[in-house]
C-alpha cells in the first residue's frame, strides 16, 4: 500500500487508494444479503408473520433453496474473477482511475500479483494495488514495443521542417528519418499511417531535387571558372 500525502494541509488521494475506493463501493453497492443476514431475516419473518396467515414451511424452504442458489453463483463470479486477475499475473495493463475530485489518471505497467480481499480482486502494478474495476486495457508487450518505436519514429519526423523550407542543411536529418522507418519490420510499420508515409516520399523527392540543383550549379560555376581561365589565358598570348 501507498502512504498517503499531505499538501497545504490537506490529504493527496493517491491513483491506487482511489481505485481501492472504487472497487469498495462498486462491491458494496453490489453486494447483497450474506448468508447470516439472510437468517435473520427468515427467523424475523416467522418471528412476526401473521398468526392467522402463517407463511408456509414449503414457502420458507423455497426462500431458503433460492438464496443458496444465488450465494453459489456469487461464489462462482468470485472465483471466476480472481482466475482472472491471476491470468493477467506477469502481462503489461493499462488502468484508469478516477479520483474523487473526477479526475481520471492512467497507469500502465506489469501486474506482478493478485491480492484477493472481501470477493474483490486487486493487481500490484509498479508498486501500487488497483481494483480489477479499474482495468482499462491488456496489451502485448510485442504490440508495446512496436507502438514505441512508431512513437519515436514520428518525433523524429515532426522535427523536420516544412518541405516549403527544406534546404540541403536537412538532409542529415531526412536520411535518419528515412533510414530508421526502412529499418522498422513490417509490424512497427502497421503505427504509421499512410499520411506520413506520403509525407516522407515528399520529403525525399524535395532533397533530390534540391541536390539536383545544387549539382547543376555547381557545375555551371565550375564551367564559368573554366571560361574565365581561358580567358585570360587567351589575353596573356594577345600581350
Amino acid at each position: 500500500m501507498a502512504v498517503a500525502v499531505v499538501e497545504d494541509g490537506k490529504l493527496v488521494e493517491s491513483t491506487s487508494a482511489a481505485s481501492i475506493a472504487q472497487g469498495s463501493k462498486s462491491s458494496t453497492s453490489n453486494s447483497t444479503v450474506d448468508k447470516d443476514q439472510f437468517l435473520q431475516l427468515l427467523v424475523a419473518q416467522m418471528k412476526y408473520q401473521d398468526p392467522l396467515e402463517p407463511t408456509s414451511n414449503t414457502e420458507y424452504i423455497s426462500q431458503y433453496a433460492t438464496f443458496s442458489e444465488l450465494e453459489q453463483m456469487q461464489n462462482m463470479s468470485a472465483s471466476l474473477e480472481l482466475a482472472r486477475a491471476s491470468s493477467l499475473v506477469g502481462q503489461t495493463v493499462v488502468v484508469k482511475v478516477t479520483d474523487s475530485s473526477g479526475n481520471t489518471t492512467t497507469t500502465q505497467g506489469n501486474v506482478d500479483y493478485v491480492v484477493y480481499e472481501n470477493n474483490k480482486a486487486y493487481l500490484s502494478i509498479n508498486g501500487e494495488l488497483y481494483s480489477m474495476d479499474s482495468l482499462d486495457t491488456v496489451a502485448d508487450q510485442e504490440y508495446l514495443a512496436a507502438y514505441q518505436v512508431a512513437g519515436d519514429w514520428l518525433n523524429l519526423y515532426n522535427k523536420l521542417p516544412s518541405i516549403g523550407v527544406l534546404s540541403l542543411d536537412d538532409e542529415e536529418a531526412l536520411t535518419k528519418v528515412k533510414e530508421t522507418y526502412e529499418n522498422m519490420s513490417e509490424y512497427e510499420k502497421k503505427f504509421i499511417t499512410s499520411d506520413y508515409v506520403t509525407g516522407l516520399n515528399k520529403y525525399v523527392a524535395r532533397m533530390e531535387e534540391l541536390k539536383k540543383v545544387a549539382a547543376e550549379d555547381d557545375a555551371n560555376n565550375a564551367d564559368d571558372a573554366d571560361n574565365n581561365d581561358d580567358s585570360t589565358d587567351d589575353t596573356n598570348k594577345t600581350e
